[in-house]
């Protein structure tokens, strides 16, 4: 990002730093949450180095940034943290619980800080207090027992306009104002030779912008393309080369310590930045391209500086003997739109379409003269289908994006309740789409809530029961067929089929009881239906569960509870993988093609009719190996007409979803094949035991049959 700022610069007056806007806010946004991860996964009493740098680089990334473009608040909070983070990496403190409070704290405060920079109408927090109590414990005090230190006052850039360049590096004045109690220096500053003038000038700005930095004047040069100041501050070289780089390249900036004896310049501060051993810009022991210990001394220039000087002349590089990443540092990934994918899965859902066509022409060709032809279609089959897959996969995300936040989550609020609960995930890498990640994120965190609040009990009441004081809600996701498993377990009080009961009859529910206990436990899916003691601000205020079972099924998803009072409860929620495109066993009732979803077809095979048996209220059941199953007959469910004279259905196809198995009565299988799914309820209408609707090789649209709403069907 240095190298593209520095370039544009170069370019003139008018470089719009906002062009990197949303790239700082998504990079900021991804070392937030990996800060926290590795926060609450800390151990206290042997924190690893490594674990340490890791944090240390995170709050560094995200000061460089917010530095860069004017962010002051950010800026400054980030900067405190990468304080006492330092001393933590440096073993000059012992990582306590009270630093990781504030530190979480501090990272829900930035997101708040940078959502607001983003255009959003957020309530930021005043970080006053957290400064402080940082700076309390950088120090070696309690976090609650120290004086109230003001905060640096930061030039801030609006986030509506362009982040103009004078503005561009605000982080290190609290750095500035740390030393003001040492004596200022004077110094002077030599800047060129450059293109732009301008550019030099605003080093001159940003001690007028950076209250505490110290004083400048201009004095007399007798180039035009150098400046020559006399600065006064208590600032190190390093910190002013580090503000100064955001405006200038390396080479071109030289510091004269003016109080020195005539002859003792330093030239551009090599020898001070080569023995903070690169602290203030992300380098560290053992770090690719930092100097081995012994080897001789070369300035290590800043990270975005020694990008930029990677297309430097080969004179300039030597001269200020800048140390470039190795080229395996380069990023590996490439951030794209989420519009854009989905265009191009719509492209690809229509390239599946035109080849099904193109499959269904070809059948009709006399094989012996068309070779050729078919070998290229077989071809183009086979690729289609790996394109699909392999562009499938692009929107396909891990379920750890939704996983990682409930740690912290959990954490807060079993810290409010006064309980103790362990969360374990398993199947964090199963995928899921990215639409169906995000609609499925607020219903598993009101589950999990649920669970800490409801299930699991205070620690006396557990031990009372003979258990152990840390409850355990278990978080697991599993691939099912053409869905996916995702279940929340807890080993709390489970649920009280009494209070269920008791509680409907309140509210009026007919509530019987001969119901089974999987109708029991389903009343708590009724609007409104809480059996919370109390209100609290966790959970208990009757909206919740029926919001939960409304958003998964509208997904396409199904929600099953299962309980055992005094030992916990189960939630699983069911999902399709995607809603794009699928494989799918195309069958025919009368003159009607439907589409089954593969992974739920089991197999079929040829009946008489003799073999199906009709039981009480006229439904028919097949038996199929010693085993009673269930018949549904497509053409009655969805009243095909029928023309033949005195037509069956001589096929039964197996299908099973939510555990369950039904037979299809169908008239033949025309074979299997991929669809493109369309959403049958935005250009339609929902209609039952239809999940969407498909275009075939033909032309012609064929429904795509819900399986689990005809298991259902059959159970009623």
């Amino acid at each position: 990002m240095g190298e593209m700022m520095n370039e544009g610069q170069a370019a003139g007056d008018d470089f719009d730093l906002t062009q990197f806007y949303q790239i700082f806010f998504e990079e900021a946004g991804e070392n937030l949450d990996q800060m926290e991860q590795m926060l609450l996964q800390l151990d206290l009493e042997k924190a690893d180095d490594e674990e340490l740098n890791a944090i240390f680089r995170c709050a560094h990334s995200i000061k460089g940034g917010a530095a860069t473009f004017g962010f002051a608040d950010v800026a400054e909070l980030t900067h405190q943290m990468e304080s006492l983070l330092d001393k933590l990496r440096r073993h000059e403190l012992q990582p306590t619980a009270a630093m990781v409070d504030v530190l979480l704290e501090s990272s829900d405060a930035l997101r708040l800080l940078l959502a607001r920079h983003q255009g959003r109408d957020v309530q930021t927090p005043a970080t006053h207090d957290l400064v402080s109590r940082i700076s309390a414990l950088a120090n070696g005090g309690p976090s609650d027992e120290v004086e109230v230190l003001q905060p640096t006052t930061l030039a801030t850039a609006p986030v509506s306009a362009p982040a103009p360049a004078p503005v561009a590096a605000p982080a290190p004045a609290p750095v500035a104002a740390a030393k003001s109690a040492s004596s200022a220096r004077q110094l002077e500053i030599h800047i060129g030779p450059v293109d732009n003038l301008s550019q030099a000038d605003g080093i001159a700005e940003l001690f007028r912008d950076i209250p505490g930095l110290g004083t400048i004047e201009t004095l007399p040069c007798d180039q035009t393309d150098k400046r020559v100041f006399r600065a006064q501050t208590t600032a190190t070289d390093t910190d002013l080369l580090d503000l100064f780089t955001f405006h200038v390249s390396r080479e071109q900036i030289r510091i004269v310590d003016a109080s020195a004896p005539a002859g003792t310049d330093a030239p551009a501060a090599e020898p001070v930045v080569a023995a903070q051993e690169g602290k203030d810009f992300g380098f560290f022991d053992g770090a690719p391209g930092v100097p081995a210990a012994g080897a001789p001394t070369a300035a290590v220039a800043p990270a975005h500086v020694a990008a930029s000087e990677a297309a430097k002349p080969a004179a300039a590089k030597a001269e200020a003997r800048a140390v470039a990443p190795p080229a395996q540092l380069e990023s590996s990934t490439l951030r794209v739109s989420v519009s854009k994918v989905d265009q191009l899965i719509n492209l690809v859902g229509e390239l599946v379409i035109t080849q099904a066509m193109l499959a269904q022409k070809s059948r009709a060709l006399d094989n012996g003269a068309n070779q050729p032809l078919l070998a290229d279609l077989a071809d183009l089959d086979r690729n289609t289908r790996d394109l699909q897959e392999a562009v499938m996969s692009i929107r396909m995300i891990p379920m750890s994006v939704v996983f990682n936040r409930f740690p912290r989550m959990l954490r807060d609020l079993t810290a409010k309740l006064g309980k103790k609960v362990e969360l374990i995930t398993h199947g964090e890498s199963t995928e899921l789409d990215k639409g169906l990640i995000e609609k499925i994120t607020d219903p598993l965190t009101h589950l999990i809530r649920n669970s800490a609040d409801h299930g699991i009990e205070m620690p006396e009441d557990r031990r009372a029961r003979g258990k152990s004081d840390h409850g355990t809600i278990t978080l697991s996701a599993s691939h099912q067929g053409g869905s996916i498993l995702i279940e929340v377990r807890d080993d709390g009080k489970g649920l009280s089929r009494e209070k269920l009961l008791s509680k409907a009859r309140e509210k009026g529910i007919d509530a019987p009881d001969s119901m089974s206990d999987n109708e029991v436990w389903n009343l708590i899916f009724a609007p409104g239906f809480s059996t919370a003691a109390e209100v609290t601000d966790v959970s208990g205020r009757g909206v919740g569960m029926d919001v939960v079972k409304k958003n998964i099924t509208a997904l396409n998803g199904t929600v099953e509870i299962d309980s055992s009072e005094g030992f916990g409860m189960s939630v699983k929620v069911r999902l399709p993988l995607t809603l794009a495109i699928m494989d799918g066993m195309s069958v025919r009732v009368s003159e009607e093609v439907y589409i089954l979803p593969l992974a739920s077809v089991i197999e079929s095979f040829q009946i008489k009719p003799s073999d199906i048996n009709t039981v009480a209220q006229g439904a028919q059941v097949v038996k199929v190996r010693d085993e009673y199953m269930p018949v549904i007959e497509l053409e009655r469910v969805f009243q095909v007409p029928r023309f033949e004279f005195n037509g069956t259905s001589p096929i039964m196809v197996v299908v099973e979803a939510d555990g369950s198995r039904v037979a299809l009565m169908v008239d033949e299988l025309l074979g299997q094949q991929q669809v493109v799914i369309k959403n049958l309820e935005s250009n339609y209408r929902k209609v039952p035991n239809v999940s969407g609707a498909t275009i075939l090789g033909d032309g012609k649209v064929a429904l795509i049959l819900d399986t689990s709403g005809l298991i259902r069907r059959s159970r009623h």
